[in-house]
C-alpha cells in the first residue's frame, strides 16, 4: 500500500473496505505456501493445518483440512493435494503465493485489528481531555484504518505442534507525531485442536495514562453463489458513501441473518457494523455439504458483515470489540463497543472457527 497517496471518501466501497484485488487463491496454494514460504508457521492437528505469517501483520495465511490425512491414508503431500487425489478443503480464504511475497495482509486469510476496529473519521478523535492525530500511523486512507498491528511484523513466542504465541510490542517513543500515542503490549495465542482453530487476543496497556482501545479479526471465507450467513444480531449501523456509521437500527438483512434459511452472501450489498451479536455466526455451503461456525466470547459484542456486490469473491465475517469510528460517535456504549484500559491493565478475549462437514 502507498501510503503517499490518500483514498478518496467518494471511493467504491469494495476500495475503502481495502481488499486485496488478486484473484482467489486456488484451493491448492496452501501446499505450495507451506512447500515454498519458511517464513510460515504450520500448526497441525490431525487432518487439520493452519499456516501463520508472523512477518505480514502476525497474520493467518491459511486454515484447511487434508480430509484423508486423519484416516492414515496421508500419501505423499506435494503442491497439489493431498497425495490421493484431494485438494486442501479450505475454511478460511487461502492466502495466494503473491500475497505473501508482497508481504501484503489483505491478501491472507485473517489478520489482527488492534488498537482499534475499521475506521477512525478523518484519522483523529479527542480522548481525556488530549486530541489524537493518527495522519501519520502508516495507512493510506483518509479515515484510520484498523490500527496498525496488521502492518506489522509479530515475533514468535511459544511453538509447538499445535501452539503458536505471536508478540507484538508498540512503542510510540521512537516514532514521529501523529502516530498511536499510547503504548502497549499484545499477544496472539493460536490453537488448533479437533473443533477448530482458535485464537486468545490479549493486549496490556503499558503506558502511564488510560488508553482507549479496540481489537478483533479480518477473516476472509470462501464465497460461491450459494453461501449463506446464520447469526443473530440486534441491529445495523448504516453508513455514508464512504463508511462512517450514520445511525443504528433495522435493516432487512437482520430478519435474514436469523431466519431459519439464512442470509445469501449475494442478497444485498454490504460493508456495515452490527451491534448486539450474539458472538457466534455460521458460514454455510449447502452446496458443498458444509459450514464453519465463527465463535467469540465477550467482548466480541459487535460483527462487520462485508459482503459486496461488486466483488463477488470477498466475504468478511469479523468478530470486533467496537463499531466504526466508536471513539468519535456519541452513542451509548452497548451500540458503539470498545474500552479504555487504565496503566497496566490487561484484556484478553477469545474466538475461533469450528468447522462441521461429513466425515
Amino acid at each position: 500500500m502507498n501510503t503517499d497517496q490518500r483514498t478518496s471518501a467518494g471511493e467504491s466501497a469494495a476500495v475503502q473496505h481495502a481488499q486485496s484485488t488478486q484473484p482467489t487463491p486456488a484451493a491448492d496454494d496452501a501446499f505450495r505456501i507451506a512447500l515454498n514460504d519458511a517464513a510460515l508457521i504450520e500448526l497441525r492437528f490431525e487432518e487439520r493445518r493452519a499456516l501463520l505469517a508472523p512477518h505480514v501483520g502476525g497474520a493467518i495465511a491459511a486454515f484447511y483440512d487434508l480430509p484423508d490425512v486423519g484416516n492414515g491414508n496421508v500419501g505423499n503431500v506435494g503442491a497439489s493435494g493431498d497425495g490421493n487425489g484431494r485438494g486442501a478443503l479450505h475454511w478460511l480464504r487461502p492466502a495466494s503465493a503473491d500475497a505473501l511475497a508482497a508481504c501484503n495482509p489483505l491478501g491472507m486469510a485473517s489478520f489482527p485489528l488492534l488498537p482499534y476496529c475499521n475506521r477512525l473519521r478523518d484519522a483523529r478523535f479527542a480522548f481525556d481531555g488530549r486530541e489524537v492525530d493518527l495522519s501519520a500511523d502508516g495507512n493510506s486512507f483518509d479515515h484510520a484504518l484498523h490500527g496498525h498491528a496488521w502492518r506489522r511484523p509479530w515475533r514468535v513466542g511459544l511453538v509447538s505442534s499445535n501452539l503458536v504465541e505471536l508478540h507484538l510490542n508498540h512503542e510510540p517513543g521512537g516514532e514521529p507525531a501523529h502516530h498511536w500515542p499510547y503504548r502497549y503490549e499484545a499477544t496472539q495465542r493460536f490453537e488448533l485442536d479437533d473443533s477448530g482453530l482458535f485464537v486468545t487476543m490479549s493486549i496490556r496497556n503499558l503506558a502511564d495514562q488510560p488508553m482507549p482501545f479496540g481489537m478483533g479479526h479480518h477473516p476472509y471465507y470462501p464465497r460461491t453463489p450459494a453461501t449463506r450467513i446464520h447469526t443473530n444480531v440486534r441491529a445495523m449501523w448504516h453508513a455514508t458513501q464512504d463508511l462512517l456509521p450514520t445511525f443504528l437500527g433495522a435493516h432487512p438483512c437482520v430478519d435474514a441473518l436469523a431466519s431459519p434459511e439464512g442470509l445469501a452472501a449475494n442478497a444485498f450489498d454490504l460493508d456495515n457494523n452490527f451491534a448486539g451479536w450474539s458472538r457466534s455466526a455460521t458460514i454455510d455451503w449447502p452446496d458443498e455439504h458444509r459450514s464453519v461456525t465463527l465463535c467469540a466470547d465477550a467482548p466480541f459484542d459487535h460483527m462487520v458483515l462485508f459482503a459486496p456486490s461488486a466483488r463477488p469473491d470477498l466475504l468478511c465475517v469479523e468478530p470486533v470489540t467496537n463499531t466504526v469510528d466508536f471513539l468519535n460517535l456519541d452513542a451509548p456504549r452497548e451500540d458503539i463497543g470498545g474500552a479504555v484500559l487504565m496503566p497496566g491493565d490487561m484484556t484478553q478475549a477469545r474466538f475461533g472457527w469450528m468447522p462441521n462437514r461429513p466425515r
